[in-house]
């Protein structure tokens, strides 16, 4: 760049700044009139009794405009505080036509992430999410919305470090200054961090319509890998919960990933767009009170994800206790009844046709109150009377909370550890080895003492069908039992302790480390919480979806709209059509919208361009986007012997640290994870800060400067989605990528 050049960008950006002065000290004003707004909520609802009892009558409005007060500054507070880096990042420069009807003057209108407003109520930024920054997206040069220039804004701090303009028109007006090769093509071009803010600068006027799309029914964004589906999908939760706050900051919006971290990429992107209203989950924490990060063997997680699990979980619940008693004795009305295990059978069977069991306890005494009645009913005895006294009995009301006892959904699959159930219960929809498989598999959680993933959508499931848990009531305990307690209570306080090992056990946190170290009590830990039911779920890489998955976000989502993101091509889940038909049930009759994404922005050509010719061999129908952005730098590939594959990752991390300034990935399957990880051992601290070990699955969703990819076929013989996965893999790249094919 020349001299004149560089004085003529400098010039544009300290105009630049001088706005961004002015955007910048009108938020600091607004910054104190929230903490006025504070101040004045806590002078409110002040009372002349504290700490003695409840407010007087009169006080309460004032209670109540204090917590509003506070609530509102608190919140704006936080807002202004979240949006203050890089605040302001576009501009748009209108002709007369869009700025007023004499067309006298040309408008210009500054973009950012909130709207910020001088003394005068003059717009200083508009909203990003706002109609009047629809422009800036949706402008080209075919359509340019009476937009003469755009300009992106790159800012560190409030310090205005860089501009970068489209021209919208043929030629630019003379008092028109046009700088750089585009906002877009510069954004492709910069790192990968840990961070997506710039990207909201950046979105296509393709992206946008998607973005603005109406709110009401599903909404389905697809393309290919980098084509920008899950930027699309972050930034319409934000603009949604913008056009419709009351809706969907009442009913609740839920954007649901694949990974735990997928998750912690994404949940600072939301904020940085004005959003912190969304609840954000994993696929394996989206039941409430559980969570689950560890992944099934293919064949077990095919198991547990297909519908055929319906039905084998019905009659999982129908199951009776393993430990319940299997005779009840007892005397009612003078009567001797003796009700055999075949009776409690049939009495359980009879219930649980009608009812959910956690629900029907009472339902259950009445039916073994008819048996017995028809043991031992006759002329001489009032059926009435007889029924209730046998309700009323102590030996019954013992018999059932043992027989007929609330079950937690966690300790019904456990029930299936035992083989011999599990394979009485599969009847035509598992075969014995799939019964086996899916036992073993629960063996398995009790001796690690965590949940999978596909567990969850089955303890959700299990729910559902087995109601909510009733507990039992506490019996009130006598005088004199309270007095025995306070006795011991006193001798354990009186007694000394003479062992320090004795004191360590005593201590809380030790004694939160025996239980952490008991498999069982980590799974059964807590408690299950109902549903929640959310106004819009935003589903994230919903081709990795389960059958029975689906089934669970159905339950969340039964009034909600829908924003769903995927590509069949990069599925982990290997039956489509069967994920299909539960997404098509979960969606109902609710009116359908589509967009498709067509341009990878992520990748270089020269590193799609494997990844394209992969999959073509395994899915012909793959929708293969266009790579925009060319580098020169074509992908390596290295084939070291087995013993020579630790040198090799090492060095060829080494090298891709020097090449890139970025975020560096190793994605890489089971079998290589200690050299992986041994590799970034070695290398500086400040290298390490800025390189990842990840598993294929892992590496959905996410992108970085340069991936070093260990064994593509160990990746698809270990994936359940085979090559879709490596496609996945091979595709997270935006510059370098290496990949080491051991021999």
């Amino acid at each position: 760049m020349s001299a004149e050049a560089r004085d003529v960008v400098a010039a544009e950006i300290a105009g630049e700044q001088r706005h961004v002065d002015v955007v910048y000290a009108e938020l600091i004003k607004a910054g104190a009139r929230a903490e006025l707004v504070h101040a004045e909520g806590m002078a409110r609802g002040q009372t002349d009794r504290p700490g003695t009892g409840d407010p007087r009558e009169e006080e309460i409005p004032l209670l109540f405009e204090r917590d509003a007060l506070v609530f509102a500054a608190t919140k704006r507070r936080a807002t202004l505080q979240d949006q203050h880096e890089g605040l302001v990042f576009g501009r748009l420069d209108l002709d007369g036509t869009a700025a007023s009807s004499n067309g006298q003057h040309r408008e210009v209108r500054y973009v950012g992430r909130l709207g910020v407003r001088d003394d005068d109520y003059e717009s200083l930024v508009i909203d990003w999410r706002a109609p009047a920054a629809a422009p800036f997206y949706r402008a080209t040069p075919v359509e340019p919305h009476g937009v003469i220039r755009r300009r992106v804004l790159r800012c560190r701090g409030e310090q205005v470090v860089g501009v970068e303009d489209d021209l919208m028109v043929a030629d630019a007006p003379d008092d028109i200054v046009v700088v750089g090769d585009g906002a877009l093509i510069a954004a492709l071009a910069r790192s990968r961090g840990e961070r997506m803010r710039d990207i909201v600068a950046t979105i296509q006027q393709h992206q946008d319509e998607a973005i603005r799309a109406p709110a009401r029914g599903v909404t389905e964004i697809t393309g290919g890998p980098g084509t920008g589906k899950t930027v699309v999908a972050l930034h319409r939760a934000a603009y949604l919960l913008y056009a419709d706050r009351r809706r969907f900051e009442a009913g609740g919006v839920l954007v649901v990933g694949p990974s735990a971290g997928y998750t912690a990429y994404i949940e600072r992107v939301l904020p940085s767009l004005g959003e912190d209203s969304v609840t954000l989950r994993s696929i394996g924490d989206v039941v409430g009170g559980v969570t689950a990060s560890r992944l099934d063997r293919m064949d077990v997680a095919a198991i547990k994800g297909s519908l055929r699990m319906r039905s084998v979980l019905t009659r999982l619940t129908r199951q009776p206790i393993p430990d319940a008693p299997t005779l009840l004795r007892c005397f009612v009305a003078g009567q001797a009844i003796r009700l055999e295990a075949r009776q409690l059978d049939q009495a359980r069977q009879h219930v649980m046709r009608r009812h959910h069991r956690n629900t029907s306890g009472a339902a259950a005494i009445a039916i073994l109150g008819e048996l017995a009645w028809r043991q031992v009913g006759g002329p001489q005895l009032d059926r009435g009377e007889f029924l209730d006294k046998f309700a009323d009995s102590r030996d019954v009301e013992a018999f059932a909370v043992r027989w007929w006892r609330s079950v937690d959904p966690r300790e019904a699959l456990l029930w299936l550890a035992d083989e011999r159930l599990a394979r009485s219960i599969a009847g035509a929809d598992l075969s014995v080895a799939e019964a086996t498989a899916l036992s073993s598999s629960v063996r398995e959680a009790q001796a690690r003492g965590s949940w999978s993933v596909a567990d969850i959508a089955l303890l959700d499931d299990l729910a559902e069908k087995l109601g909510p848990m009733i507990e039992a009531p506490r019996a009130e305990r006598e005088f004199y039992e309270v007095e025995e307690l306070d006795d011991v209570a006193a001798q354990a306080v009186m007694a000394p302790r003479i062992d320090r090992r004795e004191e360590s056990e005593d201590d809380e946190s030790s004694a939160y480390a025996r239980v952490s170290r008991d498999p069982l009590t980590r799974l059964m830990s807590g408690s299950l919480t109902p549903p929640d039911e959310f106004a819009h779920a935003l589903v994230d890489e919903a081709q990795d979806l389960s059958p029975m998955q689906w089934r669970m976000l159905a339950r969340r989502g039964r009034w909600a709209s829908w924003t769903v993101v995927g590509d069949n091509a990069q599925a982990s889940w290997g039956d489509l059509a069967e994920s299909a038909k539960a997404r098509e049930e979960a969606f109902g009759r609710s009116v359908r919208r589509s967009f498709h994404m067509d341009t990878n922005y992520r990748n270089a050509r020269e590193i799609f361009d494997v990844a394209a010719a992969m999959i073509r061999e395994h899915v012909p129908d793959a929708d293969i986007p266009n790579a925009v952005r060319e580098t020169g730098h074509y992908p390596r590939t290295l084939t070291p012997s087995i013993e020579q594959v630790p040198d090799a990752v090492a060095a060829a991390l080494a090298e891709v640290l020097e090449q890139v300034e970025g975020a560096v990935a190793l994605i890489t399957p089971q079998r290589w994870a200690r050299v992986a990880h041994d590799a970034v051992g070695g290398v500086s601290d400040v290298d390490r800060a800025r390189v990842v070990v990840v598993d294929p699955l892992g590496s959905k969703g996410l992108e970085y400067d340069a991936t070093i990819v260990l064994d593509p076929d160990e990746i698809v013989a270990e994936s359940p989605g085979g090559a879709r996965v490596l496609y996945v893999v091979l595709t997270r790249a935006a510059h370098r990528m290496t990949v080491l094919r051991p021999q």
